[in-house]
């Protein structure tokens, strides 16, 4: 069959005359129809770190080259002799691409699995990125425990955002919205953007969100976004408490990772308030620990998604709670997966949000 696959840094190959897999017993076969490119395929198109290049991964006993696309949607072909919960071919479905050793019985010995934190598995990954087929293929194989079906008024394509939504509304479950309650968001990128969605739909009612980028900007009010903040040219807090008649916000979700934002973000949440961590640092910053000890503010780091989460944002799509269609500004070809899709988010990135790969169009 033919598969998108990462051969070392900087070499992905369309491949023809990869082996269809077989479908295990407690496996969906599916046939993919969309997947999303994020920031951590660009990074791993440059620098590998979850993609196993000279060492097998410890889950999927494979290195490269492994199979791409871990944001991804498509149709049920095939299903396993002992999946329960009334499968059938045809239904379409998200698929989450987690890789655990509880999904696979080898927890023993691994803190996160034991307490159900599979997003945080001592040895996981995922698929498309870790082995296990990839979203780019005619064909992947999932547990079937990951894959969730898209309500009928959900397209495919749709479908391929639950991923990176999922990761928003994991970061916002860590603060238990109420009502009247406002919220600060940092950055407007990709998973910027599914925050503010998900904060919407949870029922948050200010929705402050710093962003530089004029693009972005619009696409946050576009999602709910209530008041923007230009880091660059305003105060963040300042601005924060003008808007919440001087108490501060109740959470602030960290979605930018700039080094100068911790400082205002703590500023920015009121007595007692919660920064939540969403992005991913490249290299260590200064933290004063002073700026959380006055006024007792909380700080909490996620990763990820469990399966509760992707469960709430099909839910919320299904129910017309999130609409995160213009969130998709462009669709490809599986043969033009880097110069359209790689180097257009590279270099336009202020003009792209999500760019899909079309596997069934091309």
């Amino acid at each position: 069959m033919r598969a998108l696959r990462y051969h070392a840094p900087g070499d992905l190959r369309v491949d023809t005359d990869v082996p269809e897999p077989k479908c295990q017993p407690h496996q969906l076969k599916i046939k993919p129809a969309f997947v999303g490119i994020c920031g951590t395929d660009l990074h791993e198109y440059s620098t590998a770190t979850f993609v196993p290049i000279d060492t097998p991964h410890p889950l999927t006993g494979e290195k490269a080259p492994v199979g791409v696309g871990h944001e991804f949607s498509g149709t049920i072909t095939e299903v396993g002799s002992e999946v329960k919960d009334g499968w059938k071919v045809g239904d379409k479905v998200a698929v989450q691409p987690t890789l655990c050793c509880w999904s696979q019985g080898k927890h023993a010995g691994c803190d996160a699995c034991d307490q159900s934190a599979i997003n945080i598995c001592s040895s996981g990954g995922f698929v498309g990125l870790s082995g296990g087929g990839g979203g780019v293929s005619d064909f992947v194989c999932i547990d079937s425990q990951f894959a969730f079906k898209l309500p009928s008024n959900v397209d495919l394509d749709v479908g391929a955002l639950v991923e990176p939504l999922a990761v928003a509304w994991h970061a916002v479950d860590q603060y238990e919205l109420r009502k009247g309650d406002a919220a600060l968001v940092l950055g407007a990128g990709p998973i910027g953007l599914s925050v503010i969605q998900c904060l919407k739909a949870r029922g948050a009612e200010t929705i402050i969100v710093a962003e530089v980028a004029a693009e972005r900007k619009a696409f946050a009010k576009h999602f709910g976004a209530t008041h923007i903040v230009d880091p660059t040219k305003e105060d963040v807090a300042g601005k924060a408490k003008e808007i919440t008649g001087g108490k501060g916000v109740d959470v602030a979700l960290d979605c930018a990772g700039v080094a100068a934002s911790i400082k205002s973000e703590v500023a920015a949440v009121r007595v007692r308030g919660t920064v939540v961590n969403v992005a991913i640092w490249e290299k260590e910053v200064p933290v004063q620990p002073n700026w959380f000890v006055f006024g007792e503010k909380s700080y909490k780091a996620v990763l990820g998604y469990l399966q509760k989460d992707f469960a709430g944002v099909v839910k919320a799509l299904g129910d017309g709670k999130l609409q995160p269609t213009k969130m998709i500004t462009s669709k490809i070809r599986v043969d033009r997966v880097v110069e359209d899709g790689y180097n257009a988010l590279i270099n336009e990135k202020d003009k792209h949000v999500k760019i899909l790969i079309d596997v069934q169009g091309s």
